[in-house]
């Protein structure tokens, strides 16, 4: 019974804050040229998600990271929490790498776009990747990209295989990669259930990594074992 309420609690408040905040969200993406304001108004969605569950956040790292430069940003995934918590805990501009599927997501859908972050069809291999470069090039100065390099959420809160993805777009973009460890949101929100349990998430922001004549498997090698160190 209580795990039934956890869940119509968290889906509750998920699709009233996505009902406030779609307008004001959709309306700043639209004026604003750069899509600063839009993200910041992911920011409140992700404060008040976070607060009406019980989730704190540790964060550590964020001395690595230098205003103004942009990012390849790769994080584990492990649950809905992880997002959220990434949207508050880094303290920078970026946009996602989303699966295309969600695009179809009513309301949601339309404010990540309008936001200017970037979809994503896994069926369409090299080509999908080149568009994302392209998207990449356009976005302001001083805004990065973040991805999920494991391509979907761990159902164990292991870390699962890599895809290369976003080491080709921070190699062939000269762009540096940091590595962000994110650990505890499996067990706050596990894959495949609602019911969430109140409790810490650490945040774990590493060292950048520099791309510049490093290979797409060094790469890998490097950021997976500094992220899989954390957890």
């Amino acid at each position: 019974m209580l795990q039934t309420a956890k869940s119509i609690w968290i889906l509750f408040w998920a699709s009233l804050l996505t009902l406030v905040l779609f307008l004001p969200i959709v309306a700043a993406a639209l004026l604003g040229k750069r899509g600063d304001a839009a993200f910041r108004g992911t920011q409140v969605f992700a404060w008040a998600i976070l607060k009406l569950t019980g989730i704190r956040l540790n964060v550590t790292g964020r001395e690595h990271i230098v205003p103004g430069q942009r990012y390849v940003i790769l994080s584990n995934h492990a649950s809905y929490f992880d997002p959220p918590a990434l949207v508050l805990a880094l303290g920078l501009q970026y946009r996602w790498v989303i699966k295309k599927e969600l695009r179809k997501v009513p309301l949601f859908g339309l404010a990540l776009e309008t936001s200017r972050n970037l979809f994503i069809d896994r069926s369409k291999g090299s080509d999908a990747l080149s568009s994302i470069k392209r998207g990449v090039a356009q976005l302001p100065d001083g805004t990065g990209i973040l991805l999920f390099p494991e391509g979907t959420r761990s159902r164990d809160g292991q870390l699962l295989p890599f895809k290369k993805g976003g080491f080709v777009i921070a190699r062939d973009g000269g762009l540096p990669i940091l590595p962000v460890t994110i650990r505890g949101s499996h067990d706050r929100l596990p894959k495949g259930t609602a019911a969430f349990s109140p409790g810490l998430i650490d945040v774990i922001i590493h060292p950048p990594v520099a791309t510049a004549g490093r290979t797409v498997e060094e790469l890998m090698g490097e950021v997976r074992g500094t992220i899989e160190s954390a957890l």
